[in-house]
């Protein structure tokens, strides 16, 4: 796992966990330090946090931690899954020619060859980039600036991004199950788009996103049982893992 993937999955962790607090500022030095990663990376990784709207950049320099509740998580995977809804319906509706799902079939293959060797290192810093780069096709598919412009706007919200896993998810005894099921959510989708099957192509969306609210109570209800180091502090905020 890179180390712009691991500070961004730490962080994450952290910033849900409340022990980097609402306000509290965050320089490149200390949390270099605090994760173990160069700065180089831990740049980069602080500049995502910022996109994905769980940090501030200050104007002094540095960062500060957002403020945002667990209900603003809910909200914000919602709306994604609205909007992505819609996109998907719209590429069924007014459809998708073969050649152009050819690449998102491409990545779907390449999911499920990550999902048939998880144990390989580096398996789940893929599975991130694979299912960010679907994501955007499937939006693509939609040919709706308008659309892509409030999906956008939306991934700038806490947890909203279908990249925006944390540390508890890479770590979880589950944690690939729950890739499988998403991938098979991801198969279903790219069929129903190709079947012009626009209202079940965008209720399949729809759920989908909605896996990440059902493991938010997921993290929950294991925080309550400590099923893994993270889940008492997790628990604070609630984690969504998404998808």
């Amino acid at each position: 796992m890179s180390q712009t993937v691991s500070a961004l999955l730490s962080l994450r962790a952290l910033i849900l966990a409340g022990e980097l607090a609402p306000g509290a500022r965050l320089t490149e030095i200390a949390v270099a330090a605090r994760l173990g990663v160069s700065r180089t990376p831990l740049r980069a990784a602080l500049a995502q946090l910022a996109a994905e709207g769980l940090l501030d950049a200050l104007a002094s320099g540095g960062y500060a931690v957002r403020d945002f509740t667990g209900a603003d998580i809910d909200d914000a995977i919602e709306l994604r899954g609205v909007l992505e809804g819609v996109a998907a319906r719209f590429a069924a509706e007014r459809g998708v020619a073969a050649d152009a799902l050819a690449p998102l079939r491409g990545v779907l293959a390449q999911i499920d060859a990550l999902l048939a060797n998880r144990g390989q290192d580096g398996a789940f810093q893929s599975y991130v980039a694979l299912n960010e780069a679907f994501h955007a096709r499937l939006t693509a598919l939609a040919g709706s600036g308008i659309v892509a412009r409030e999906l956008a706007r939306v991934a700038a919200l806490p947890f909203a991004s279908p990249s925006a896993f944390v540390l508890a998810q890479s770590r979880a005894d589950d944690g690939w199950d729950i890739l499988v099921v998403a991938q098979a959510q991801h198969h279903a989708m790219l069929e129903a788009i190709a079947a012009r099957e626009g209202a079940r192509a965008e209720a399949l969306m729809r759920e989908h996103a909605r896996l990440a609210r059902r493991n938010l109570r997921r993290a929950q209800n294991a925080a309550q049982h400590g099923a893994h180091d993270h889940a008492p502090l997790l628990a604070r905020r609630g984690v969504a893992y998404a998808v």
